[in-house]
């Protein structure tokens, strides 16, 4: 990573935005020059859910999205270590995603042509923003009317919350961001998991590196054969010799890969 773009700052954000009132809830919107209205991608940074890692690292895919023709919502929120874990860095993520419309009232965006996508732990929470609609009324993470989705990109997601515990992510990052293993919270480690709650009903890509480290590519790999055995319309897309970080780099091989997938789920204006 640090001989690549991403040691070095991205370019800044045309705005940031708070859709909360806590500290970190905020974001940096991005918007192509012209007249609109632009397709949004909802982009979520990753960092195992931990607070030491935030949303600048994941800035440079938001700028070169958006000299594309996208906007994007670069979400910050409550992570494990600054008040976030269960139920708040949900809830932050849910929240930001729904500020969308109101963003729509001010700025030339298209809230109906709405995609998320995410790098590592943040490609978890992209896919279980997609989820949320099969949340009981009575999950502590229930929303009446969450934002609606094109789809998803999983950018070395962590799909599986129950595989990637018994795999012991990064010394067993699950269980802080939940609070305990599944055998102490089922319910939670149910309605947080994206593949708990298939089928989501929306197409996902899912890109994943074979040579992938901190999120070994299986997860993946597994998480999309359950989402075609569901019945929904999902897409791995291996990335042969790839390690974690190339997916958000938009000057390695790999990122032609991610364009291609945003561009299948939101056609530019």
């Amino acid at each position: 990573m640090s001989d690549s773009i991403l040691a070095q700052a991205a370019p800044p954000a045309d705005q940031r935005i708070w859709y909360g009132a806590e500290p970190l809830q905020f974001a940096d919107l991005r918007v192509p020059p012209g007249i609109g209205p632009f397709p949004v991608v909802v982009v979520v940074h990753g960092g195992f859910w931990r607070a030491r890692y935030d949303l600048e690292h994941i800035g440079h895919v938001c700028a070169a999205l958006t000299a594309l023709g996208y906007a994007t919502w670069n979400i910050e929120y409550r992570r494990v270590g600054n008040a976030g874990g269960w139920p708040n860095t949900f809830l932050d993520v849910a929240q930001a995603a729904d500020f969308v419309p109101n963003l729509a009232q001010h700025y030339p965006i298209d809230p109906q042509q709405v995609i998320s996508l995410g790098h590592s732990a943040g490609g978890h929470l992209a896919l279980w923003l997609a989820a949320r609609p099969k949340l009981a009324a009575t999950s502590p993470l229930w929303q009446a009317q969450p934002l609606g989705l094109k789809g998803v990109v999983s950018l070395a997601g962590v799909a599986d919350l129950a595989m990637a515990d018994q795999r012991r992510l990064s010394q067993q990052a699950v269980q802080e961001l939940l609070g305990g293993s599944p055998e102490t919270y089922p319910e939670r480690y149910h309605d947080a998991s994206p593949a708990a709650l298939l089928p989501l009903q929306v197409p996902q890509i899912v890109l994943h590196g074979t040579d992938d480290g901190p999120v070994p590519f299986a997860i993946s790999q597994s998480y999309v054969e359950q989402a075609l055995a569901a019945g929904d319309e999902a897409r791995l897309v291996p990335l042969p010799n790839a390690h974690h970080f190339e997916l958000i780099d938009p000057a390695s091989r790999e990122w032609p890969a991610v364009v291609a997938a945003v561009q299948s789920l939101l056609a530019t204006p």
